[in-house]
């Protein structure tokens, strides 16, 4: 459940005196933002965790089986020879292509691994700005290691407009630091803190929709399972073993008739 942003970090009208409040609740944005990358950092590693244990246990299985759903249909075509059954077939390898891909990782494998050369310049105008070894201060020397880590993070995986929203932030913060007078200051503290509400917003929002998503739910319903000491991933690798040695069966009994069609009515054993 997203926690809502505490009221003392809604941004009000500046006035001469409120400076020092103004940092205060800058301090306390930038603090709470942290956690919450922190946290969400957390979860994607644990929910990677989990991907992975339920590939290696369950996925795996659910390739194994699909293939086999696959060579019955594919075998069912050759054998009936109608549009409908070579249309089954068709479908049912590119499911078993998809669980495929899944289970064993060469899509993931395939992610970005030599950037555009548009994303590496934007990634090199925006670490320009934000290495935390141009900051000006210890409290800006924090903030800029956790947007240089939100900045890497983006980069990895491709992420072009994330990393433009990152320079576009900070372009428009530090418009004016240079001599900046108590009004200009109270105008980019309002600004810093109106973009780390918005940043709050949009990782509570990502957590909440990795939690509801497909893995996100499967983990949940493990973790219910093991709160009544049952281990929910076995459980499913067992049922689909099952479902594998079936598959199995009806292969061997599909390829048998096909072998009785072939050979010739009356012919010799």
């Amino acid at each position: 459940m997203a926690a809502e942003i505490p009221t003392e970090l809604i941004v009000s009208p500046a006035t001469d005196s409120s400076l020092h409040e103004r940092r205060r609740q800058l301090a306390a944005a930038r603090t709470l933002l942290a956690e919450r990358e922190s946290e969400l950092a957390q979860f994607r590693a644990l929910l990677a965790a989990f991907e992975s244990r339920y590939f290696r246990q369950v996925g795996q299985l659910y390739a194994e089986l699909d293939d086999l759903e696959a060579r019955i249909a594919e075998r069912e075509a050759e054998l009936y020879d109608s549009d409908g059954a070579r249309q089954r077939a068709e479908e049912a390898r590119a499911r078993a292509h998809e669980s495929h891909e899944a289970a064993f990782g060469e899509d993931r494998e395939a992610e970005v691994l030599d950037p555009p050369p548009s994303l590496k310049t934007l990634f090199r105008e925006l670490a320009k700005r934000i290495h935390p070894d141009f900051a000006r201060d210890e409290v800006e020397q924090k903030h800029f290691t956790l947007l240089m880590a939100r900045a890497n993070q983006a980069y990895a995986r491709g992420d072009a407009e994330t990393l433009q929203r990152l320079l576009d932030d900070h372009r428009e913060i530090h418009t004016v630091i240079a001599g900046e007078d108590r009004a200009a200051e109270l105008d980019r503290i309002a600004r810093q803190i109106s973009h780390a509400q918005r940043d709050i917003a949009n990782l509570e929002a990502e957590q909440h929709t990795l939690l509801n998503g497909e893995i996100g739910q499967l983990y949940r319903d493990a973790e219910a399972a093991a709160r009544e000491h049952r281990d929910l991933l076995t459980e499913l690798a067992t049922k689909v073993r099952q479902q594998v040695a079936d598959a199995k069966y009806r292969f061997e009994f599909v390829n048998r008739v096909g072998f009785v069609q072939v050979r010739a009515p009356g012919s010799d054993a």
